[in-house]
């Protein structure tokens, strides 16, 4: 038996409960920069052939790897591009594959790095927000787009 959201967790995740409702730990970045033409805001997205998806740079955490490291490690693995941090944006809570995720994402800029096609990651695009925000598959996504924004807006 699944147990409810608990509010009261400090994350507000998952409580005690059914192992399976454990959720699993994951990381990203909404990595941008500016267009050398112009200096326009592009937002990168990845495309994951295996499950034939647009979305933002992301993946499972190792144990006991920090949330950010983790994140920037991972935009580089599916990337090629290192990263400059900036604000932590939201942490997304969604099921996959039947089990709890908590995705927490930053904004970061893109540093120095090129693609290069792998078995996670077969394309990369690079597009203005407005553009990245319709190419995202999943909705949830979109609003990291807006919270980036907002973010740089702050900044």
């Amino acid at each position: 038996m699944s147990s409810p959201k608990d509010p009261q967790h400090p994350q507000g995740g998952y409580g005690p409960g059914d192992p399976g409702d454990t959720p699993v730990l994951a990381a990203g970045c909404v990595l941008w920069r500016r267009s050398a033409t112009g200096g326009s805001l592009e937002v990168c997205l990845v495309h994951r052939p295996k499950y034939d998806d647009w979305s933002h740079p992301k993946g499972k955490l190792k144990r006991g790897e920090d949330a950010l490291a983790g994140a920037l490690r991972e935009v580089v693995e599916e990337t090629g591009y290192t990263a400059v941090p900036g604000a932590e944006l939201l942490t997304l809570r969604y099921r996959a594959q039947g089990r709890p995720k908590e995705v927490r994402y930053w904004a970061a800029e893109a540093g120095a790095g090129g693609f290069v096609p792998n078995l996670e990651v077969d394309r990369v695009l690079w597009l203005p927000p407005a553009s990245a925000r319709a190419r995202l598959t999943q909705p949830r996504d979109r609003d990291l787009v807006d919270a980036l924004m907002e973010s740089l807006r702050s900044a």
